[in-house]
């Protein structure tokens, strides 16, 4: 079912601006310019190697481009050190699942608030008190990300037996452990089955619609693109070459041609 089209005319939640980034002689970005309103689901679309991945990179702080600027919530981020763009808010998911293997299901999950937390060293090692305190409510967070992925059964598994989509599911669970407010999507269904793209494509229509999260999401699947995206932008060879909605995005010949060649 194709999604309604949002209607907001706010400032945006993030804007990019003629961001470059280039790699010795290599533009992986040519001044790219975008944006995302909250509450929205934007996708990145492209071929491989387009520069869609190093756009993510780039908002995060993984990169620092060498030219543009990168605001959010009307803040200049572009070069914040990581750990602070995570705690205004930046959650960030991967292309594959980057986790410790020998955690359980659960673990990773409480691991993944470490954004929200207040540690204090004598707490910590008194284990009373206020750390106590963080320490239950972590752990109700958790479970409740748990239920709301449908985790239950798996919440004290080791997660390097699980199934690679379980997994991926596991990492996404990290990322809503931080609560975040804009929710960095790269490539959430690479190397799933259809039963757990299906899971995984309406857990990403329940955290839009349910949580009110903005997403900004990097997809090869152009079925799923088209279903759930509110606005589409594709990029070829590091530049914005078509932006809109997915009615429009998918017959635009520019695409058409950066997927299929000539």
């Amino acid at each position: 079912m194709e999604r309604d089209q949002k209607n907001n005319t706010a400032r945006p939640t993030l804007e990019i601006k003629h961001v470059t980034l280039k790699f010795g002689g290599v533009h992986a970005l040519s001044g790219v310019s975008l944006d995302i309103l909250k509450h929205e689901v934007l996708a990145i679309i492209g071929p491989n190697g387009a520069g869609k991945t190093c756009i993510l990179n780039c908002i995060n702080g993984y990169y620092r481009p060498q030219e543009g600027a990168i605001i959010y919530n009307g803040k200049d981020i572009t070069r914040m050190p990581r750990h602070r763009i995570a705690k205004m808010g930046i959650a960030r998911t991967f292309q594959s699942a980057e986790l410790f293997k020998e955690m359980t299901a659960l673990e990773s999950i409480m691991l993944g608030r470490h954004r929200v937390l207040k540690p204090n060293v004598l707490t910590q090692a008194l284990y009373f008190g206020w750390n106590r305190k963080q320490e239950i409510e972590l752990r109700n967070v958790a479970e409740d990300i748990i239920d709301f992925l449908e985790l239950r059964p798996y919440r004290k598994s080791i997660i390097g037996s699980l199934a690679y989509g379980m997994q991926k599911r596991i990492q996404l669970g990290q990322a809503l452990a931080m609560e975040p407010d804009l929710l960095l999507l790269d490539e959430p269904l690479a190397g799933m089955n259809l039963e757990e793209k299906e899971d995984m494509v309406r857990f990403i229509l329940d955290i839009s619609e349910e949580k009110g999260t903005t997403i900004l999401l990097i997809e090869h699947d152009m079925g799923v693109v088209m279903d759930i995206a509110d606005r589409v932008i594709a990029i070829e060879f590091g530049v914005k070459i078509s932006e809109g909605p997915p009615e429009v995005i998918k017959s635009d010949e520019k695409v058409i041609k950066a997927y299929l060649g000539e």
